[in-house]
């Protein structure tokens, strides 16, 4: 799993370089993002700009990533793809994430 981090005042960008968060690389994305999360900001913003297709396994990991960063820091999203943004959508996850249309959109909005 190919994730790239970096940290910008007081947010940690987290961009996800694949095109697939499905049920074969789904605990090994957890593992990755808890390892860009365990320490820094408050804030994570993860970019999915490049991700195509999501399934349930991969949606699973998304919150699972959420809820290990603890009741204190909180994982907005941004760069969704219409196929990644309608399966949100539909398992009305998008109202649990504060979900952004780009990356600077987030940084502009979070800040």
């Amino acid at each position: 799993m190919q994730l790239s981090t970096k940290t910008e005042e007081q947010l940690r960008i987290v961009s996800v370089r694949e095109e697939r968060i499905d049920a074969a690389v789904a605990l090994e994305f957890k593992d990755a993002m808890r390892v860009q999360t365990e320490d820094g900001p408050h804030t994570v913003v993860l970019d999915l700009s490049e991700v195509q297709f999501i399934d349930s396994s991969g949606l699973g990991a998304i919150v699972a990533s959420m809820k290990t960063l603890g009741a204190e820091r909180k994982m907005a999203l941004a760069g969704l793809t219409p196929t990644v943004e309608r399966v949100f959508q539909l398992t009305r996850m998008d109202s649990v994430f504060s979900v952004f249309s780009t990356v600077d959109g987030a940084l502009a909005e979070l800040r």
